[in-house]
Order: C-alpha cells, then sequence, then structure tokens
C-alpha cells in the first residue's frame, strides 16, 4: 500500500461519542425494549485514509455504515463532515453529501435489479442528480466500466449473466458515478469466492490510489482489515474496544479482544496454531441485556473483579493508538 496519509491531512468524516439504539420487539407480558447498537464511539477519517471496521455479527459495523450514510440518526453525540453535522446539511449541501459518500453493500445480487440492464442501472445515479446528456452518460458510463475492469460488453446484460465478481465491479462502478470523496464498503467481498476476492480488494486498492479514495471497510475478518487498512477499529457490543495502526494490530493488538480475534483466524500452519492464546468463549452477549462494566469481560480471560464493576474511562481522541481496557497503559489499576 503505497499511499501515504499525513498527519495533517483533512478530516474528512468525525463520529463524536456517537450512539444509536433499535426498538425491540414487544411481547403480551413485556413492553419493547431498546437495543443499543452503537455506544459512545468515537473516531475521525483522514483524507486518503482506509478505516477498517472489525467485530462480531452484532457488534454494531454495519449500524455504523448507516450512520454514516445518514440512514439512521444519531440518538447521542454527533456525526461531521468536514466539520459540519450531518443533520446541518439540507437542500443543495444535502444534495452534495450525497453525492460525495457512497457505499457498496454486501450482497451485489440485492443490489442491483434484475430488471434493468447494466447500462440501465449505471445510469441511475445520473438519472437522480440530473447529470450529463445521454451522450455524456454513456461516456462516463464506459469510463467507468474501464475504471473497475469491466468490458463495454456487460452493458447489455442482465445481472443474471454476469459472475459474483463482476456484479460486485459493476456495483463500486455505480457507486463511483458520482465521483464520491468516502466509499462506505460494509463487507463487500464477504460473499465472494477467495480469488474473486483478492480481485475486488485489489480494485479497491488501486481506485483508492487513482482517485485518492478514502475508504471504510467493514468485515468480521481481521487479517483481510490488517492487510488492507491504514488503521482498525475493534468493536464489541456496538462499543469501541481498540484503535490502532495497522502496525500495532499486526503485532497482535493490545486489547483481548483483539488478540481474540487474531486467535480465531484461520492458520494453516499447525504449529503456529497450537502456540495462539485460547480461542474466544462463549457467546456474545445479548444486546439487551448487556454486561456491566467493561462489555467484554465475560468472555475475556483477563477479566478481574474491577473489569465487572467499573466501565472503562475513554483514551483521547487524540490518542495514535486508543485501547479500551483497565490493564493497558493509561489504564491500569
Amino acid at each position: 500500500m503505497s499511499a501515504i496519509v499525513t498527519g495533517d491531512a483533512e478530516i474528512l468524516l468525525e463520529f463524536d461519542q456517537v450512539s444509536v439504539s433499535y426498538a425491540g420487539k414487544s411481547s403480551l407480558f413485556r413492553p419493547a425494549r431498546k437495543v443499543r447498537a452503537v455506544n459512545a464511539v468515537s473516531f475521525q477519517l483522514k483524507q486518503g485514509e482506509v478505516l477498517g471496521i472489525v467485530g462480531e455479527s452484532g457488534s454494531g459495523k454495519s449500524t455504523m455504515a448507516k450512520l454514516a450514510m445518514r440512514m439512521l440518526k444519531p440518538e447521542q453525540g454527533e456525526i461531521r463532515y468536514r466539520g459540519k453535522a450531518l443533520a446541518d446539511y439540507r437542500g443543495r449541501d444535502e444534495n452534495c453529501l450525497r453525492k460525495e459518500i457512497q457505499m457498496v453493500f454486501q450482497d451485489p445480487n440485492a443490489s442491483l435489479n434484475p430488471r434493468l440492464t447494466i447500462e440501465q442501472s449505471l445510469r441511475e445515479p445520473f438519472y437522480l442528480h440530473d447529470l450529463g446528456s445521454s451522450i455524456e452518460q454513456h461516456e462516463e458510463i464506459t469510463r467507468l466500466l474501464k475504471l473497475v475492469g469491466l468490458p463495454v460488453s456487460v452493458l447489455h446484460r442482465y445481472p443474471h449473466e454476469l459472475s459474483g465478481g463482476q456484479k460486485q465491479r459493476v456495483v463500486i462502478a455505480r457507486a463511483l458515478a458520482l465521483q464520491p470523496k468516502v466509499l462506505i464498503a460494509d463487507e463487500a467481498v464477504a460473499a465472494l469466492d477467495a480469488s474473486v476476492k483478492a480481485q475486488i480488494i485489489n480494485l479497491l486498492l488501486s481506485l483508492r490510489e487513482q482517485l485518492g479514495l478514502t475508504i471504510i471497510f467493514i468485515s468480521h475478518d481481521l487479517p483481510l482489515v490488517q492487510i488492507m487498512c491504514d488503521r482498525v477499529l475493534v468493536l464489541y457490543l456496538g462499543q469501541k474496544m481498540e484503535l490502532a495502526s495497522r502496525a500495532a494490530i499486526a503485532s497482535g493488538g493490545a486489547h483481548p479482544y483483539t488478540r481474540a480475534l487474531w486467535a480465531s483466524s484461520p492458520v494453516a500452519d499447525p504449529s503456529r496454531r497450537l502456540q495462539r492464546e485460547q480461542l474466544l468463549q462463549g457467546e456474545i452477549p445479548s444486546p439487551l441485556a448487556p454486561p456491566s462494566g467493561c462489555v467484554f469481560h465475560t468472555r475475556c480471560p483477563q477479566a478481574a473483579a474491577i473489569c465487572r464493576e467499573k466501565p472503562v474511562s475513554p483514551p483521547a481522541q487524540s490518542d495514535a493508538h486508543q485501547v479500551i481496557c483497565h490493564f493497558t497503559q493509561g489504564n491500569s489499576v
């Protein structure tokens, strides 16, 4: 990865103590309870950076993407784009914001209308934003196909006539149609074969270099996130556990949960597998009743009484390596 994000690069997107809940189901004997999906999460995304967001299912990764896309509104805290709160973008500014932040979802089959040809699908962003003539749109679509490595011959095909990798390339091309500054990839390679997954990862990194894209890459695969991202945000039950550079995460990370994720990732060499720490035990607790104190203490091999009784004070937002644990440097008891 040759792109370099300098310390004085512009902060494009910022989450400041953001929390959001979903309404749980009610029953005859029990009223609906709220499920806290994201709890007081803060991070900054700099221009040109690739930020990975990783965690188990139910950790709040996709909710973070929806918040950044304004598909959800935070109950607490504030989300800012280029220093301005997302809630303050209205009218023409809101229209510009929608162009600047685009998203690629996990399943390309659900992202493409099966009744539309590929050309019709790629024209949709131009129609919605009233951009260019029909000829200009066709020229731009041709350029986008070349950018994502697809032949012009796919334009008259329907989604079912393409492979999974080709469909995901079409979805990426459509996301790039409005020349966004930030691209959010939510499990964008999870449903693809290994060889196709590698192609899409290389494509995203190549597009980052060519277009100066800023990317949020969401995945449950920590080794993959560590390879392609500059920094990694580790979530558990909607809370930030660790935010660190690629190098710090590659060395195993500092939080017990980060180390447990590494231990749970596949390893081909049996001798290395035996040297690993103990894998995560038990299931992730219900977000309807999260544990007291540190939410990870019910599965943490290092948990002590203070972990059950006292929440961990978050480190400063300016810290290069943020670890939310009682037993890490700066939070030791």
